[in-house]
């Protein structure tokens, strides 16, 4: 059994006892909240960016891909979705604040190190049996992680969703953010007026 297969598979769940973790240690901070937004909101961004080109099928259970999405934000970077999670997950902690903010960054970034590193290993080899050569070349032209600011220009014909089609598929990744957010505010509302 492929272990990366398993973190691909449960990769929208296992962020899941972090929250839970955060919320019941949450101490705001005012300025790390407004970090901590912010960086969950550029997080988000680069999610509906990388949903925007490579559309719903995202969502998905199973590792590969009928088309190579080489436009948008994939031009630029290959794993836009994770680099989009992980920003949200580090802004998620800075909102949250509390006593074991450095211990919790730290785990973090482990979790993210070793879930991410798996998936994107899985990936790239699913997507080089698929693809071949073309993927090949898309991986010369178009860095794993951080991106390069000029868009490589595979000859692919851009397809991307609309708004509607987009924010129907964002919405489970939002709405987590949001109730996320309410509970850390409720609980700091409480903990002051009671």
């Amino acid at each position: 059994m492929d272990i990366r297969r398993q973190f691909f598979k449960m990769r929208g769940y296992t962020p899941l006892p972090l929250v839970l973790v955060l919320i019941y240690q949450s101490d705001m901070n005012f300025k790390l909240a407004i970090i901590g937004a912010v960086l969950a909101l550029i997080g988000e961004g680069i999610r509906l960016n990388g949903v925007r080109a490579a559309g719903g099928r995202t969502r998905t259970r199973n590792v590969g891909a009928k088309e190579l999405c080489t436009w948008g934000i994939f031009a630029h970077m290959r794993n836009p979705l994770y680099i989009g999670n992980a920003l949200i997950y580090f802004g998620m902690v800075l909102f949250a604040g509390g006593r074991w903010l450095l211990p919790l960054m730290l785990i973090l970034f482990v979790y993210v190190l070793i879930q991410y590193g798996l998936i994107i290993s899985l990936e790239e080899e699913t997507l080089m049996n698929i693809f071949g050569s073309e993927y090949e070349k898309y991986k010369a032209n178009v860095p794993r992680l951080w991106p390069h600011l000029k868009p490589w220009n595979s000859g692919a014909e851009p397809k991307f969703l609309s708004n509607r089609k987009l924010l129907r598929t964002e919405r489970s990744t939002l709405l987590v953010f949001v109730i996320f957010a309410l509970a850390v505010i409720l609980k700091e509302w409480l903990n002051v007026h009671w």
